[in-house]
């Protein structure tokens, strides 16, 4: 079969990749070694894409009410009923909410559709809930959302600050990049996030801040560079304003000011300013622990004052930079997918920029006012406002803050449609009508990535059953609307071609994105497109922004702006003692509907978790590998305690990902405040005042088997495992028919059991055998199952169902135990052995041996922490 070179399908790095189909439906994935955001590296998601591509969760056909429709029926319907909404209660009674994983070429008809036809701004997309700060603190200083640097300064920067960002986990061939750097150059990493994560633990220094003092942390420096003459006045001088209010602004910021706010030491902080100070070349890279703030915006000027203040901005090796979360959230904020932007970078509330862009477009009216962004969207919903939704391609059920609230707005709606290519979500099942959307594999179009750089998503895999592209489905619908002329596109290259000509009008208004140059492409030409970076140069010219000045306000010049700790950071009180984070982890995204159909990428972490210091346990008599109940005035969630010290005193970290398809109760967002930035709108994810408790549990289990499991516990938790799923339970009470539960949450009708029980410890133990193998297994007990879990996967299958009761295997049987190293498959248990028996001793040594640590490298803390608790047997005695 072909290779295809494409894209991958989850962050915002941008990885390349090539995929060769295997002609069953999957495909092979290897790193694009030529593409300029990877060289080829590819981190454990991405290696996994060809797992993901199984069609059984897959939505294959249009269905109104649950019941399957033509495309004929359902977009009928879809138009005529915004047609309804708007013709009786204004074009502001319907809205579309999208998202950062749709290819530019959708996002660019929904956007032209609703604020060029239907006349409203009410577009918008989950990218709020991750960069919409970084666009407003981009718009404050530059004039436009500009990100001035290009990945090539992580290779050239002497010092890299890593600020609320763990892109070990979040960004691992990014990170990999700067530890490459590291290594061949000696540059100095810095990172800032009041957790201890596998990013703090590879770099030079770990500055654990108090929650939310970002801002005063950035304005002592700022007045440390100020004080210690370090301001270049010349680039200043000529290209920025501001630099006198904000030094005035931050003048009370002393250390010593400083290290009350931020709790960090002051010699911490005086090395850490001098180091900044002292560094030409330094690159300030931010993420979600700025961006998700109820100060984002203040979070990123703080950041941006302090490089504008030395002119290290443009230049190799320096400037702010934020990472993106999603493949194309930069395309979005391109073509206006932001309740608050047009298109091209053009502002809404400008009504020059209204009229040129009416006038590209030959639309009938153009909205005057932002739309509704993302929290007031849901919450117009809710209200009644809004009449008519289409979601595009996201879960806000499980993303948006105070998501059951959200799950009760959009069923308030009187009509919504989803498109998506998963038939079963948190949100699919709130519609009254579904579209089958083309996934990656099957899609065809251009994402942009953090660092302006354009690249193709190609096709393939054949669109599965009657799946659409997502451009074609709101053409077909704008078409039913009367508006057919103006979206008659053939294929997406006519749409790029489009969007791409649009941007000539950015270059007129004096504005930064230019994209003329591939403006005039052929489908042929469109089908061939290599990587690009814009604005897109003919003469090779460098593609940053900003080291001559030359930004985009009205006067040229840059602005500093004075800012200041936010006073209404959400503070613990009696009833909600405890500070929750939300986040990532390694090898899952998202609401998990692509990475959990990866058996490897859930061996890694299988359950959801909330991390809890040692002292914060204590205090509430919490007990390791126990349930808890996380609540706040908003929801709850049951959650495995993972006890550690890597989260500070009085926080609770929960990753963002398991869904209701996944887990019986951990949507952490349900438990989340929807308290936003006032710029940006951004919610604030980082701090919402919570309480934990233990959840009253008299029995657990651990099971697996071949088909999906079924449970009706009040804790569970599934994942795939390789031929077959693993499940997690718990429940007040013991089963009184411990076979009967166990075929019901098995799903197992018909073969032997084999059975163990302990009535003195409260063990009960079944396997399930058909035709000699093991189908089924499931362990109980009156505490936490200790197991290896890997151990029982590894036995589905297997004719050695006495050893499965008996939970280890002999000598023939060795235990890999869980995943460290999700790339490459290697386990803790085959480390550990491989550390005793003394034939490695370092980092290099395992990956030499057994590859760990070799591809993505975001398992070498973890490697780090074996080789630093383990010792060879000999030394041992």
């Amino acid at each position: 079969m072909t290779a295809v070179k494409t894209t991958c399908a989850y962050c915002g790095v941008g990885c390349g990749v090539i995929a060769t189909p295997d002609g069953a439906g999957g495909a092979t994935i290897v790193g694009d070694a030529n593409h300029p955001a990877n060289f080829g590296r590819l981190c454990s998601k991405g290696s996994a894409l060809g797992e993901t591509l199984a069609l059984e969760d897959r939505l294959l056909t249009p269905k109104i009410g649950g019941e399957h429709a033509s495309w004929d029926a359902a977009t009928s319907l879809v138009a005529q009923k915004f047609s309804d909404a708007i013709a009786e209660h204004g074009p502001d009674s319907v809205a579309f909410y999208v998202s950062g994983q749709l290819l530019t070429e959708d996002y660019y008809v929904a956007n032209k559709l609703m604020k060029g036809f239907i006349g409203s701004a009410n577009i918008d997309t989950n990218s709020r809930l991750c960069m919409a700060s970084s666009v407003a603190g981009h718009k404050r200083a530059f004039g436009t959302d500009t990100v001035p640097g290009t990945y090539e300064d992580l290779d050239q920067a002497d010092l890299v600050v890593l600020v609320g960002s763990n892109l070990a986990w979040c960004h691992p061939v990014l990170h990999q990049r700067i530890m490459g750097a590291k290594e061949q150059r000696g540059t100095r990493i810095i990172n800032i996030d009041p957790r201890r994560t596998v990013t703090a633990q590879q770099a030079d220094m770990h500055l654990g801040l108090n929650s939310g003092s970002d801002v005063a942390l950035f304005n002592g420096l700022l007045r440390a560079i100020i004080h210690s003459g370090a301001v270049n006045t010349d680039y200043v001088s000529a290209h920025v304003n501001g630099l006198a209010d904000a030094g005035a602004t931050v003048e009370p910021f002393d250390i010593a000011s400083v290290s009350d706010l931020t709790g960090l030491s002051p010699q911490d902080l005086t090395e850490f300013y001098e180091q900044w100070i002292g560094t030409k070349r330094v690159v300030t890279v931010y993420s979600q622990g700025v961006n998700q703030a109820i100060d984002g915006a203040d979070k990123v000027n703080s950041i941006v004052n302090c490089h504008l203040a030395t002119g290290r901005i443009g230049q190799v090796g320096c400037g702010p930079f934020s990472v993106t979360g999603q493949p194309n959230a930069m395309g979005g904020r391109e073509v206006g997918g932001l309740a608050n932007m047009l298109a091209a970078h053009l502002d809404i509330e400008d009504a020059g920029h209204r009229e040129v862009v009416a006038d590209f477009w030959n639309a009938p009216t153009l909205p005057k006012n932002p739309g509704l962004k993302a929290v007031d969207l849901f919450k117009a919903c809710a209200s009644g406002q809004i009449k008519a939704l289409w979601i595009m391609c996201t879960n806000p059920a499980v993303s948006m803050p105070r998501a059951d609230e959200v799950a009760d707005a959009i069923r308030n709606v009187d009509f919504v449609v989803v498109s998506d290519i998963v038939e079963k979500t948190d949100t699919t099942v709130l519609a009254d009508v579904l579209l089958p959307a083309t996934g990656w594999g099957e899609r065809d179009g251009t994402v942009t990535n953090s660092e302006r750089r354009i690249s193709r998503q190609r096709p393939f895999l054949p669109p599965p059953g009657e799946t659409r592209h997502d451009w074609r489905a709101i053409c077909e619908v704008a078409t039913k609307m009367g508006w057919g002329e103006a979206f008659g596109y053939s294929g997406p290259h006519q749409i790029f071609r489009e969007w791409s000509k649009m941007t000539a009008l950015s270059v007129r208004a004096g504005k930064d994105l230019d994209l003329s140059n591939v403006s005039t492409l052929n489908k042929a030409e469109y089908d061939h497109l290599p990587p690009v970076q814009w604005p897109v140069r003919s003469d090779g010219a460098d593609t940053r922004f900003f080291a001559k000045g030359g930004f985009f306000t009205p006067d040229g010049r840059a602005r500093m702006l004075a800012v200041t700790p936010s006073s209404k950071l959400e503070k613990p009180n009696k009833d909600y003692p405890l500070v929750l984070n939300t986040g990532r982890i390694r090898d899952q995204w998202h609401t998990m509907t692509r990475t959990a159909k990866s058996s490897r990428l859930s061996q890694h972490i299988a359950e959801p978790f909330a991390e809890v210091h040692p002292k914060d346990a204590a205090r509430f008599g919490i007990k390791s590998a126990e349930l808890l109940r996380l609540h706040s005035p908003f929801g709850e969630a049951i959650l495995r305690v993972k006890i550690t010290d890597k989260t500070p005193v009085g926080h609770v970290f929960v990753p963002l990902h398991w869904t209701s398809q996944w887990a019986s109760k951990a949507r952490v967002d349900a438990v989340v405040s929807d308290a936003v930035d006032p710029v940006s709108g951004q919610p604030e994810l980082k701090r919402t005042a919570v309480s934990i408790e233990s959840f009253p549990t008299g029995w657990f289990g651990f099971g697996v088997c071949r088909d999906q499991p079924t449970p009706n516990c009040s804790y569970w938790a599934k994942a795939m495992v390789k031929g077959g799923w693993r499940v997690e339970l718990a429940e007040k009470d013991a089963p009184l028919n411990f076979e009967s539960f166990a075929r019901a949450i098995l799903g197992i009708s018909g073969g032997k059991a084999v059975t163990y029980a302990d009535a003195k410890t409260g063990q009960n133990r079944i396997a399930f055998v058909e035709n000699e193998r093991v189908v089924g297994v499931l362990f109980g007990a009156s505490e936490p199952v200790a197991l290896s879990r890997s151990f029982l996967v590894q036995a589905l299958g297997s004719q050695a169902y006495a050893d499965v009761l008996a939970g280890s295997g002999g000598q023939d049987q060795p235990d890999a135990g869980p995943i460290v190293c999700a790339c490459l498959n290697v386990g803790l248990n085959t480390i550990v052995e491989h550390i005793a028996s003394g034939q490695v001793a370092s980092v290099a040594d395992i990956g030499a041996l057994l590859q760990a640590g070799t591809s993505c490298g975001s398992c070498r803390p973890e490697l780090s922490d074996l080789l630093s608790v383990n010792q060879p047997r000999e030394a041992a005695e």
